[in-house]
């Protein structure tokens, strides 16, 4: 079988490559399983240089995920599974409204219905977020079951893919799936423009030695995930069977309800013997506001009974993210 992922060479796409690689296989759209022997990472700029990890059945294609006539050339058998991770940012999205659109919504219904025009119901896994919730009457912890009333353009467009995830899938064109995501730590390399990037800097540049500014006050609370819970979560997600996941296929994927304050302290314990930059804090108002309009927390009550993954605590996080990206480098 193909698999395909759109944002395949940023860092989740290209965990999420490698882990399937590994594994070699995946439920196909029979409901059987079947090997893996084609796989196209599709992005809006091909990296310099080939991404380590990759054997031959990888290809890396980059393109405009907005032109339809693009997206359904990727989609292009029959016996194929497509992980959608392919977005515009949340700081990018409220300063782009018009990039935001053409990006996540339009590109997103072109994903959708590249998979509808294939024989069969092929798995498509979308890649939501807890953005999607706001509003005045957000209660403090979200999930399954909670109004959506995102206050972000990022936020809607994902709720809007939420909704054609699961009409698509209820008129039999694809067989869909939605990941909300909550923050994703700890991402390695630099800053991105999501509002949220400041929550792997706070832990990852002060590990680099770097002094690093903290944007929001330390009593700041949200929930987080470690990137290898967040792609074992997606692929276990892809993998359940339909008539688990009923009517509705957003499934807040389980998380750490955390405050600022203990990240830092996770990294201390962590850190150990190694010597950190230090951190300050000097809220910034664009991105205060941007996460006050978020959740402070997830219930995720239906994930943990689908078998869905989450690390003990915030330290394991560091721990790893030490023994992938510090002690191999």
């Amino acid at each position: 079988m193909k698999v395909v992922i759109t944002g395949g060479t940023g860092f989740i796409g290209l965990r999420l490559a490698r882990s399937l690689l590994q594994r070699d296989h995946l439920t196909g759209p029979d409901g059987k399983p079947a090997i893996i022997d084609e796989m196209v990472l599709f992005d809006a700029v091909e990296p310099v240089e080939r991404p380590a990890g990759l054997d031959a059945r990888v290809s890396i294609v980059s393109g405009d995920i907005s032109d339809g006539e693009t997206v359904r050339d990727l989609v292009d058998r029959d016996d194929i599974s497509i992980f959608h991770l392919a977005s515009v940012v949340s700081g990018g999205g409220e300063k782009d409204f018009d990039l935001a659109m053409r990006v996540n919504l339009d590109g997103g219904r072109h994903v959708f219905e590249a998979a509808r025009s294939r024989q069969g119901t092929p798995r498509v896994v979308f890649a939501s977020s807890i953005a999607a919730f706001g509003g005045d009457d957000m209660p403090e912890k979200v999930g399954d079951n909670t109004k959506q009333n995102p206050q972000t353009t990022y936020g809607m467009t994902k709720s809007i893919g939420e909704m054609m995830i699961n009409d698509y899938t209820r008129k039999g064109f694809l067989d869909g799936r939605s990941a909300r995501l909550p923050t994703v730590i700890i991402r390695p390399g630099k800053p991105n423009a999501a509002a949220s990037s400041f929550v792997s800097g706070v832990f990852r540049e002060p590990l680099n030695g770097v002094d690093f500014v903290l944007p929001v006050k330390l009593e700041t609370l949200m929930p987080v995930l470690g990137y290898r819970a967040i792609v074992d979560g997606i692929i276990a997600l892809h993998e359940l069977p339909g008539e688990r996941l009923g009517t509705d296929r957003a499934v807040s994927l389980p998380a750490l309800n955390v405050s600022v304050a203990q990240m830092i302290e996770a990294l201390n314990t962590a850190a150990g013997e190694r010597s950190l930059g230090k951190i300050s804090v000097q809220p910034d108002p664009f991105i205060e506001e941007i996460v006050a309009s978020w959740p402070l927390g997830t219930h995720f009550a239906r994930a943990t009974n689908l078998g869905l993954p989450r690390e003990d605590n915030l330290e394991d996080i560091v721990s790893y993210y030490i023994a992938d990206y510090l002690e191999t480098s």
